[in-house]
């Protein structure tokens, strides 16, 4: 993905998010040499993960296939694991009008996904077969609080305001109808890298490389570990 289109893309996000009162921390706009002059003290920030990500899936069609994703807060499994850190995470999302997300689950993450503003968020759910196919059961969720049951395919369609709660092994896939949405995330510890079990998998699957032709405007995480005033 041009970093060009992710320059863009982020530009593009921040006017979405401040048009819906939603603002971003502070370190969502340090550039390269913000990033330079920071020590110790940001560690939570690169462990963590947190940041902006967005992706194409290495398809180089953003609008078809892809997501924007800015991950406010995060622990991670070494920490949890040790007792310490956070559980949680949050996210804000933005999905285009029948912009392509994968179909995934979790194994480990338990998610309630929140329309927060903009259209209609389509999401459509199974379970997960024992051999990480697509199970024909019945699918039980919560939304907003009340236990609901979908047959397995069904599209379950959130209005701003409106919330799933998505258990380990439902695959579930999302996009925007009518206007682009703002999507709100809260879970237990994410770490797309590990945690993520697509069917039938497309392009370079959940990241995508970068090709760097311009200056980056603010740093993806994949990119702090370049930057980071810390030796690595």
């Amino acid at each position: 993905m041009k970093r060009s289109i992710i320059n863009a893309k982020m530009q593009d996000a921040v006017e979405f998010f401040r048009k819906n009162k939603f603002e971003l921390p502070p370190f969502a706009y340090w550039g390269v040499d913000d990033w330079k002059m920071k020590g110790e003290e940001v560690s939570e920030i690169v462990n963590n993960e947190l940041g902006w990500d967005i992706t194409d899936y290495g398809m180089g069609e953003f609008e078809r296939y892809g997501l924007l994703l800015f991950t406010l807060r995060n622990g991670n499994m070494v920490d949890w694991n040790r007792g310490i850190g956070k559980p949680y995470a949050e996210k804000i999302m933005i999905a285009e009008v029948d912009q392509i997300h994968q179909m995934h689950f979790h194994k480990q993450k338990i998610e309630d996904i929140i329309n927060r503003a903009g259209g209609d968020l389509c999401i459509q759910i199974y379970h997960a077969a024992s051999d990480e196919s697509l199970a024909e059961t019945e699918v039980k969720v919560h939304l907003d609080g009340v236990l609901r049951r979908f047959n397995a395919g069904d599209i379950v369609k959130l209005k701003p305001g409106e919330s799933i709660k998505l258990d380990q092994n439902i695959f579930h896939r999302f996009w925007a109808e009518r206007k682009r949405v703002m999507i709100g995330e809260v879970s237990f510890i994410n770490d797309d890298k590990v945690d993520n079990f697509y069917y039938q998998p497309i392009g370079s699957g959940r990241f995508s490389k970068t090709e760097e032709d311009e200056k980056p405007l603010y740093l993806l995480f994949s990119d702090y570990r370049k930057y980071w005033g810390i030796e690595q």
